[in-house]
């Protein structure tokens, strides 16, 4: 018999929901055939079954679990398998379905608890038209429901609270809960502003040159491409140069260098961050690095990104390009040594011999740890990479 544990999908949670069972109960499965589907606060991620044999599912479809926990068994054989007790499989693998459940959804533990607690219609849960369920889900048709008693004694205070806030009067409608996906987000934030010590500077980049030329290559590759897919070709250049920019913090006062320049790139379509990584960024054609970064985007708004997209970035790169921003500053990432930001192109007036001229410029702003890099080194660095950028022929050129 072998025990099936939820693998380390990421670093950042610490639970996943079971979305669905790709193997039945009592499926003879193989070693390596997908059998369950994980959702993470970012991706969903199908695991492999860890041996042959036959599968006895222990967890509930929608419920979470935890990394490391035991969620089915996968037995030697199906007599080994007829033989199991039901003592070994307490209250079998499935919960019932509320009646009238919409097939194929998912109802997690936490959603069904508000659910029952507010006595909500399940027919206006599956309305929805989600396939995972979850509190939020749940939240969000409370609106101005008013909360059951229950509920209510759930959420209030304790009466020795010493927060001084009166929530007597509070219902659901004034509360906005994270979305798990924030959630996860916040506590990357947190670890960061906790343990990475960060200093930061801001360079303008001349971008009118760049920026015609991508509006040549869009035309003649026929695919989008834009400043975010010139400046992450333009790091990329930069590794052999600036190997600890690329490095990733060790024990003690060493950092192991990277292979590869990695580089994540934030994309929010409205349904949540994601840092999806373009894979060795200085030695691939520029036509790849644009492939990638659209199919990221067509991948954010159906959020079915796996763990393996989001995973190993070197570096970060996080886009702030709406009209008007022409400043902001990213965080350094746990695992890595600094983070850089890019600004929408704005125009500016510049004097051009006797006369004037108008020009596009965007700000590049680098995040770094400044443990392991100094002004200087970050200088030099932006520099470097403003240099290419105003010469967007020569490095093109010169790294593929």
């Amino acid at each position: 018999m072998t025990e099936f544990r939820v693998p380390k999908l990421n670093n950042n949670d610490t639970a996943y929901v079971l979305v669905e069972w790709l193997a039945e109960d009592g499926q003879a499965v193989r070693d390596g055939d997908p059998i369950v589907l994980l959702e993470t606060s970012k991706a969903t991620e199908e695991v492999e079954a860890p041996a042959d044999g036959v599968l006895r599912r222990l967890l509930a479809e929608g419920a979470e679990c935890e990394p490391g926990q035991v969620i089915a068994r996968v037995l030697g054989s199906a007599d080994e398998a007829a033989g199991e007790t039901a003592d070994e499989n307490p209250g079998g693998p499935e919960t019932p379905v509320p009646s009238g459940a919409a097939s194929g959804v998912v109802v997690t533990a936490p959603a069904r608890e508000l659910i029952e607690a507010h006595g909500i219609a399940v027919e206006r849960v599956y309305a929805l038209g989600r396939k995972v369920i979850r509190r939020t889900d749940v939240e969000e048709l409370l609106g101005g429901q008013t909360p059951s008693p229950a509920a209510v004694a759930d959420d209030a205070p304790a009466a020795n609270d010493a927060s001084g806030d009166d929530a007597s009067g509070d219902d659901d409608a004034q509360w906005i809960t994270l979305s798990r996906a924030q959630q996860r987000t916040a506590e990357v934030v947190e670890r960061s502003r906790r343990e990475i010590p960060a200093a930061f500077t801001a360079m303008n980049v001349d971008v009118t040159e760049v920026l015609s030329l991508a509006r040549d290559l869009t035309r003649r590759l026929r695919t989008l491409v834009g400043l975010p897919e010139m400046v992450v070709k333009a790091v990329g250049g930069l590794l052999d140069r600036f190997p600890m920019f690329f490095a990733e913090p060790g024990p003690g006062s060493r950092a192991r260098r990277a292979a590869t320049a990695d580089v994540g790139v934030t994309v929010d379509v409205g349904g949540g961050l994601f840092i999806p990584v373009v894979r060795d960024a200085g030695n691939r054609p520029l036509a790849e690095i644009a492939g990638d970064l659209v199919g990221f985007r067509k991948t954010a708004l159906t959020g079915s990104f796996r763990e393996r997209d989001l995973q190993g970035g070197a570096i970060t790169l996080t886009l702030h390009t709406h009209d008007g921003i022409v400043f902001a500053v990213p965080i350094v990432f746990p695992g890595q040594t600094c983070a850089l930001a890019l600004t929408a192109p704005r125009s500016e007036v510049v004097q051009d011999g006797s006369g004037f001229a108008v020009r596009k410029t965007a700000t590049i702003g680098l995040a770094y740890d400044h443990r392991f890099i100094n002004g200087r080194d970050a200088a030099e660095f932006l520099g470097e990479l403003r240099t290419a950028l105003e010469s967007p022929a020569r490095f093109l050129t010169e790294n593929g």
